[in-house]
Parts: C-alpha cells; structure tokens; sequence
C-alpha cells in the first residue's frame, strides 16, 4: 500500500506525460524517418527540455492536492542520491543493474507520482556522477520514471511475501521493459537500410515491428535484459522486506499522509485564581461596630 496516494490533478498530469513520452518513442513507426545515426541527437535536447516542466507541473501538482510535501521532497531526493551511488556498482557488466529494486521500493511505498519523480531525478543524478550524459539520458530517464509509476500503481492489499513476490516480478518485468524501450529509442537510426533487422522508413507498421522484435530478442533480450531482470529480482527478494519495512517507518514518523489544519483563534480562557498557599498568614477578620455600644437601658434587648 502506497503512502502518498495519487490525486486526480496528478493523474492527468501523469497520463499526458506518458502519452508524449511515449509518442517520442513510437513515432518512427507512423511518421518516415530517415534512419541516419546522427538522427536522435537533435531530437534529445528537444525531449529533455520538455520533460524539465513536465516534472515542475508533476511536483506543484502534488504539492496543490496534498500529494507530497516538504518531507516527502527531502525523502526524494535523498533516494535520487542512494540510487546515484548504487547505480556504479553494477552497470556495465552483463546487464546487471543496481538500481531498479530500489525504485521499485520506493515508487510501492510512496506512490506513482513520487516513483515517477525518482526515476527521473535518479537516472539524471548518476549520468552526472559516471559522466553518463548523451543523447540517451532522457530516454532512460523516461523509461525509469514508467518502472517507479507502475510499481506505485500495484494492487494496494498485499502484503508480507505475496507482496515480495509480486515486487520481484514486477522488477523483472520492467527490466525486460525497459531494455525494450531503450532498443526502440536508437533501433531505426543504428543498422542504416542493409539488413534484414533494419527499420524500413515508410513499411506498414507490422512489418516494422516483427523486425524491431526480432532484433531485441537478438541483440539484448537472452542477454543484457536477462541480466537486469535477474539481477533486480533478486535484490528485491533478499532486500525488500527491510528496505520496505525501513520505507515505512521512514514514512510514518515523517507522517507524510496526516492532515494539516488550522483552527481560527479563539477566546482566551480565563485563568483559575490560584489558592493561597499552606503557610502563608491570612488576615483575621476585623470586628464591626458593637450595636451594644451607648446602650443605657438595662440589659440589651434579646438578652434581658
């Protein structure tokens, strides 16, 4: 169960974002393209400028609706940092990635809007510490933030290994996933028109696609893509319990999901009088005049 819950404001930012991330993907296959290898260099500062108020309108739609706060802003960014460190250790070997089960953690524990904010801010945060930067950033950049929305976005009620295990299944989906989708990104614009596995600018979609198919279960499906996922739902079965557990916690005593309120002033009660304390000489009460003062006829009256 995700702590920060989506709001409708943030929904629709997050489906039209995901709509022209996905179009920046897909358009080869409507519109013909000339499969040079320079192509997508130009068309990547583009992306990357339209994705920087993509993510600006995302966070002040969370802020607006109550989506994430300060806190939650802190906790973004210290996992955008853990994932920068823990992404060296592995890229670069045979597929294997350190830094996919920990967005998936976090994007279940804090929800599809903050996993969308931390696969971005995550992949663009260890391109700068490895020197990673290129014409592929954004692209990995998009496809991360789609691995922390979807696991945001897994059924709310599981718990204790059932929710392990779907997690570990999950990762390893989107492992495959996101090999896919970077294959797609320089697929037409790698192989020029000579092979049978190069992109045809102007073929019917299909024809398209079953070369496109074919050239990732080749290229990096058995391989790379195998590797991610493995490595990812491993790491979510051996550490998910704590990391989730300490997620949690993390989330709880930040008290990311309590209301906040603001009652009018009121009137100010009055204050009790304090008692005198034990002690302390109180005044013997004086004596009024005697009525029997100047009295001259005998006894009083009432005492005769």
């Amino acid at each position: 169960m995700s702590v920060l819950r989506i709001a409708p404001r943030t929904a629709v930012v997050l489906a039209l974002a995901s709509a022209a991330a996905l179009a920046t993907f897909t358009w080869p296959f409507f519109i013909p393209a000339h499969p040079e290898s320079t192509a997508r260099t130009g068309e990547a500062p583009l992306v990357f400028l339209v994705m920087l108020p993509v993510l600006v309108a995302l966070i002040l739609a969370e802020l607006s609706s109550g989506g994430i706060d300060s806190k939650a802003l802190a906790m973004l960014g210290v996992l955008a940092a853990v994932n920068a460190a823990l992404r060296p250790l592995g890229a670069g070997t045979a597929g294997i990635e350190t830094v996919f089960f920990l967005l998936v953690l976090a994007g279940r524990v804090f929800g599809p809007g903050f996993g969308f904010l931390l696969g971005s801010t995550s992949l663009f945060a260890s391109a700068l510490l490895t020197a990673g930067v290129g014409p592929w950033l954004p692209f990995q950049m998009l496809c991360a933030s789609w691995i922390g929305l979807g696991a945001g976005l897994l059924p709310a009620r599981l718990r204790g290994r059932t929710e392990v295990a779907v997690l570990a299944g999950y990762g390893a989906f989107a492992a495959y996933g996101y090999g896919l989708l970077m294959n797609l990104w320089f697929w037409p614009f790698s192989l020029g028109a000579d092979t049978q596995l190069s992109y045809v600018a102007g073929a019917p979609v299909l024809d398209n696609l079953h070369r496109f198919a074919v050239f990732t279960a080749v290229t990096s499906t058995f391989g790379w893509d195998t590797g991610r996922a493995i490595t990812t739902a491993v790491a979510v079965v051996l550490a998910g319990p704590a990391v989730l557990a300490a997620l949690r916690r993390a989330a709880r005593r930040a008290a990311f999901d309590a209301p906040v309120t603001f009652a009018p002033p009121g009137p100010e009660p009055a204050r009790p009088k304090a008692a005198p304390q034990s002690g302390t000489p109180v005044a013997a009460p004086q004596p009024g005049p005697d009525v029997r003062a100047g009295w001259s006829g005998g006894a009083p009256p009432g005492e005769g």
